[in-house]
């Protein structure tokens, strides 16, 4: 799931190079750190942050297939 949000990101950002992704694993939730340049954070969370929630939602949907949950947290 890490390779599938930092390939959408990098698509979506004018700095591909900046966008950097951690995953944190727990028993039932893994956390996603997803670091951008502060140029491409307003891309990142889109208008009325509606690319953040198609984000959170692709990595909720893959992570339910694992039997996991999972959380983006987007860092500048």
């Amino acid at each position: 799931m890490k390779e599938l949000l930092e390939f959408v990101v990098k698509h979506i950002v004018d700095n591909p190079e900046h966008v950097s992704v951690k995953e944190i694993p727990g028993e039932r939730v893994v956390v996603y750190e997803l670091k951008v340049s502060s140029t491409d954070l307003g891309k990142v969370i889109g208008k009325e942050g509606k690319t953040a929630k198609a984000l959170r939602t692709l990595l909720s949907a893959a992570a339910s297939k694992k039997g996991k949950r999972a959380m983006l947290e987007i860092l500048e």
